[in-house]
């Protein structure tokens, strides 16, 4: 008898879908949960965060407590038939809660508005979990059921309200969330805008889960059988709106960081043509320290590269002849340059010249040209302006505009 009990356990369990399509969504949110612990340490007193958190954790236990394993070892570890199921559906009320809140604290909103909002999110998703609870106590389920409890007891009296319970506040926070993500995100942009719109799609497939086990239990209800929407169709919308909703919810806040550390790096690959050209120029007092790529961020290379820059430009400073500059202007304007591209130029040619002034005689100094010997405030145009037809004219022949107006 035993052995035959077993084997229905083990039966309905390969029935199912595979625990890892419950494993792997479950593992990323509560990867991305891990990320935020130690912002929400730093800012304990944030309700964002609080409800951020609360949501993710959530909703990641919830994927590893709904696996057909955790379900059978819930049961087992509590001795109570059906345990799991209570539990599970306990949490995902909770979750549906927690993500409603979150975007009332996310959504700009009067304070006194979210504040009452939140108030009663609270307390009717807290009610909703109580009754969850109680209902399943006076319900008799004594029969354990890994993946088809809704169906099974579908007709049984308690259980049968709390299915409908968990059911309808789940949908409930979906639609109003799915709602209120699509409205906000025609207001923004950026990454924030992005990030909604991944939302509305994970909340679509929240409602999806929750129509498809409402008509399998309605099927019940009416005396037919769509059990395959519960067992084989409704975990996957749920598995696959946690990767989009995890993915939704960490991009607006990481968003902006991706976005600076790009930035950043495509303008320390525009200034490299600078820095080839002045990266050995001696600057004496100027202190340069070298940092590790791989230990430090590309906005302090970044930082670091510029201050550099300027370093070697200073020491380049007395060397500058600014009829050089004025020679190359106009030959750049007369190349069709608009005037910001023609100042890079002259002040790129100046550059060239200055630097082979000071290999050919180190020692002896001209007279300063002082902070106004450049026009270019921005060190990116300067560094593309090296690969401009004056100066690479200027570099070919090894003569400067003003020598070459001369000869």
């Amino acid at each position: 008898m035993r052995a035959a009990y077993d084997w229905e356990r083990s039966s309905t369990v390969a029935s199912g879908p595979g625990n890892l399509v419950y494993y792997v969504p479950g593992l990323t949110l509560l990867f991305v949960c891990a990320m935020k612990l130690p912002t929400l340490v730093r800012r304990r007193r944030d309700p964002l965060l609080r409800s951020a958190f609360l949501q993710l954790f959530a909703g990641g236990c919830i994927m590893l407590l709904a696996a057909p394993e955790s379900i059978l070892a819930l049961n087992q570890a509590t001795g109570i038939t059906n345990c799991a199921a209570v539990v599970v559906y306990a949490a995902l009320t909770t979750y549906s809660g927690a993500s409603l809140l979150l975007i009332i604290h996310w959504r700009p909103a009067l304070p006194e508005q979210t504040r009452r909002a939140a108030r009663r999110c609270l307390m009717a998703y807290s009610l909703a979990v109580l009754i969850i609870v109680v209902l399943f106590w006076v319900g008799n389920a004594p029969v354990e059921q890994i993946t088809l409890f809704d169906a099974y007891y579908a007709n049984t009296p308690y259980i049968r309200e709390m299915i409908v319970t968990y059911l309808l506040a789940h949908g409930v926070a979906a639609t109003a969330n799915l709602t209120m993500c699509w409205r906000w995100s025609t207001e923004v942009r950026g990454s924030l805008r992005t990030g909604l719109r991944l939302l509305v799609p994970a909340y679509l497939l929240h409602v999806g889960y929750d129509v498809t086990r409402l008509v399998a239990v309605s099927a019940r209800w009416a005396g037919h059988n769509l059990d395959f929407l519960i067992g084989q169709v409704s975990p996957r919308f749920a598995a696959l709106s946690a990767i989009i909703g995890a993915v939704g919810y960490t991009l607006p806040l990481v968003g902006p960081r991706i976005a600076q550390t790009a930035q950043a790096m495509r303008q320390l690959r525009q200034l490299t043509p600078l820095w080839r050209v002045l990266r050995n120029v001696p600057t004496p007092g100027a202190i340069r320290s070298s940092l590790p790529w791989w230990r430090t961020s590309p906005a302090m290379l970044l930082m670091s590269r510029k201050t550099a820059l300027y370093d070697a430009m200073l020491s380049l400073t007395p060397y500058c002849d600014p009829a050089v500059r004025d020679v190359a202007y106009q030959a750049a304007l007369r190349c069709r340059q608009d005037e910001a591209s023609a100042a890079a130029s002259a002040d790129a040619a100046m550059i060239v010249v200055a630097l082979e002034r000071q290999h050919a005689d180190p020692e002896q100094l001209q007279g300063s040209a002082g902070s106004s010997a450049w026009r270019s405030k921005d060190l990116i145009p300067l560094s593309l302006a090296l690969a401009s037809p004056v100066v690479q004219n200027l570099r070919e022949h090894d003569r400067s505009p003003a020598e070459s107006s001369r000869s």
